[in-house]
């Protein structure tokens, strides 16, 4: 029996499964403050035999196992939540080995064992919502260096029309200020979905998110591109991905046929906490 927690900055997945990613029971509980919202994730757990906990969570968190705060939440904008040393907690509650990456690295890994790369050693998953943020799949393990991926960070063209200013607090006009959620409702007055007939709106987000996959495939060149998040289930989205991505690239490298290759997720709404039930069984492997 394995325990999955997927941590989101509203609400915590919490579930209990094995390593084919079957789901036997679970719940979602209110991100509010840790006392909270952790009394209830333990509530949960202990009702079950659990071995192992993996945990896909919200960022950033420091993942190097050589640091003095590894498995701690790192700079967060949830301010209740920074410096807490979630790792730490569930050791403590329950004497497991616990797993522990980002939500969008945990979602890469399920989607490239039971997912849409499911038989691939590459892939890449982005995650289009309140934020933008991926994870990575390189030569079959999650790509980790200096610290977890931030690509929803990066800097992309602005688009020659586009006066917004952009949302992020840190960087304003990046990715994630221009095309997350919140960006699209503060540049346009309404929420996405009050927005879905006004074809402007996912054309401009088709033309930021084509010029970051541009980037993500000459650095990383993954065989398998994965979308999700809310934002994507605008599927008009990808239509105008498919159309900017090759004016953006001009047949430098080649590429499979676009709509078999940028997918959404094979697993919907549970890749994240599949991959958390599949980063528990790697930390339950580990120890053994």
């Amino acid at each position: 029996m394995l325990g999955a927690i997927e941590a989101g900055g509203t609400k915590f997945v919490c579930a209990v499964g094995d390593e084919h990613g079957r789901i036997k029971d679970s719940i979602k509980i209110p991100t509010t403050i840790p006392e909270e919202t952790m009394a209830g994730v333990i509530e949960f757990f202990k009702q079950y035999d659990i071995e192992s906990i993996g945990i896909g969570s919200f960022g950033p968190i420091d993942v190097n196992q050589e640091s003095e705060t590894y498995g701690y939440i790192a700079s967060t904008p949830k301010l209740a939540w920074r410096n807490y040393p979630f790792v730490q907690a569930l050791e403590e509650s329950f004497g497991v080995p616990v797993g522990f990456n980002t939500d969008v690295n945990a979602a890469a890994l399920g989607e490239a064992i039971l997912g849409a790369a499911k038989g691939l050693d590459s892939c890449l998953y982005i995650t289009v919502g309140t934020g933008i943020g991926a994870g990575a799949v390189v030569n079959g393990k999650l790509l980790q260096g200096l610290s977890h991926p931030e690509m929803g960070h990066i800097i992309v063209r602005r688009h020659p029309e586009d006066t917004y200013k952009g949302k992020c607090p840190y960087h304003a006009d990046c990715l994630e200020g221009l095309a997350a959620g919140p960006a699209i409702e503060e540049r346009w007055g309404k929420k996405g979905v009050s927005l879905v007939k006004r074809n402007e709106v996912w054309d401009l987000e088709g033309y930021y998110i084509a010029q970051a996959l541009m980037q993500y495939i000459l650095i990383l060149s993954p065989k398998k591109i994965i979308l999700g998040g809310g934002v994507m289930n605008q599927t008009q989205v990808f239509t105008s991905i498919y159309k900017y991505l090759p004016e953006l690239l001009k047949d430098y490298v080649a590429l499979p046929e676009l709509s078999s290759y940028i997918v959404s997720p094979g697993l919907g709404d549970r890749a994240g906490i599949t991959g958390s039930l599949l980063l528990a069984n790697q930390a339950l492997t580990e120890k053994e």
